[in-house]
């Protein structure tokens, strides 16, 4: 699926609500969507803010996969900071 296929010009440049979709993009992402690849090149192709969020993102997770080294966690630092993003949610 090639999320470039639509030029910028064809997609509004305005999201009606980019906290919802921000939300659902990292979902899929996160692969918790089921049919992911059918919503992603929907929504890429229809909105420049979601296209752009989606393709950062998607480095930003690239860059950490490939460049941090595996430590394990204390689970104690991880609850916290699921704590933290639940309450900043």
């Amino acid at each position: 699926m090639d999320m470039n296929e639509e030029t910028s010009e064809s997609r509004k440049l305005k999201c009606d609500d980019t906290s919802r979709c921000f939300q659902l993009l990292e979902s899929i992402l996160d692969g918790e969507i089921d049919n992911s690849k059918e919503v992603l090149k929907e929504k890429l192709a229809k909105c420049q803010p979601c296209f752009e969020h989606f393709h950062l993102e998607q480095a930003i997770r690239d860059v950490l996969k490939t460049r941090c080294t595996k430590q394990e966690v204390p689970t104690e630092l991880a609850d916290c900071i699921r704590q933290k993003i639940q309450e900043i949610k």
